[in-house]
């Protein structure tokens, strides 16, 4: 039996499917205390003054925890020895007893087994510039099962024309909410395009109602550009990417640490401007999830 514990107020609207699952490893690996902890609270915040329960997800003592409360939040965000709980790890954060932030796919997974349809995050993970064998779990996971993904395009120091294939050969569509443009994170648009333009929440799910009686079973990709007030601009952004890239490649970083060094090394090129772009369009992610929600709760 799964060491699952489901938060009352989620479980009492799992009928309704007015939720929204919300991933960890932001609170766990993404941000420092407590930028981290005040970010969970806020997104949380976003989907209830939109109208949805917030379900945001993680592991703690080794049990999989469907809607953290507070004591849980500030646990994850100020713990040390955290795990990131992907696919692959479930097993072992649980036999372990681990505390631990699940990512994209870990809260894909979460979600499904607690009966929740749309997930709100910022960016996915995908194909790794200069490594095409360096590919995230989180894409096998969207092409095999059922969810509504909300997120700003793939984290912009990833391969994005790259990713777009792979999603594209894994058969996961990608729609442009209000948009033509593969948001790149930070900035609104990468310069690649979307499978469709959706301008409605109502739109994505007449899409994803569609596309799973089909008996296709992979993720609806929802892009988010981030606020046009916060994003920056995709060339700079480009250029403080390659040079946080060489760093790392100089410094002999690898595998999993990859990631979370870049994200810093960005914030400390761009001085500052990446983390806060990153926690705006996380806030807006959630806020956009709810209204999908909404609409999901509403045409079942």
């Amino acid at each position: 039996m799964i060491p699952m514990q489901i938060n009352p107020e989620v479980k009492q609207h799992l009928a309704k499917n007015d939720i929204v699952a919300l991933e960890s490893t932001v609170i766990t690996h993404g941000l420092p205390y407590p930028q981290n902890e005040n970010l969970a609270l806020d997104m949380e915040q976003e989907v209830r003054e939109n109208g949805c329960i917030p379900a945001t997800i993680g592991m703690v003592n080794g049990e999989l925890i469907i809607g953290l409360n507070k004591e849980q939040i500030h646990r994850l965000s100020t713990g040390s020895h955290m795990r990131k709980i992907s696919q692959r790890d479930y097993g072992i954060g649980m036999a372990k007893k681990m505390d631990g932030g699940t990512t994209v796919a870990g809260t894909i997974l979460a979600s499904l087994q607690a009966g929740i349809h749309v997930f709100a995050t910022g960016g996915i993970g995908g194909v790794h510039r200069g490594s095409f064998f360096d590919v995230s779990a989180d894409l096998p996971v969207l092409s095999q099962y059922p969810m509504i993904v909300v997120c700003a395009g793939a984290k912009s120091i990833l391969d994005l024309p790259a990713t777009l294939e792979k999603l594209e050969t894994l058969g996961v569509p990608v729609l442009g909410y209000q948009t033509d443009a593969f948001p790149a994170f930070y900035s609104t648009s990468s310069g690649l395009g979307v499978d469709m333009r959706v301008d409605s929440p109502e739109e994505v799910v007449e899409i994803a109602h569609y596309h799973w009686e089909m008996g296709i079973r992979s993720s609806i990709l929802v892009v988010v550009p981030p606020p046009s007030d916060v994003a920056l601009p995709n060339e700079d952004v480009e250029n403080e990417i390659q040079d946080a890239v060489k760093i790392a490649e100089e410094k002999g970083i690898r595998g999993a640490k990859v990631t979370p060094f870049l994200l810093e090394k960005m914030n400390q090129l761009t001085a500052g401007k990446s983390m806060h772009t990153n926690l705006a369009l996380l806030k807006n992610n959630a806020r956009v999830g709810a209204l999908i929600a909404k609409a999901y709760s509403q045409q079942k």
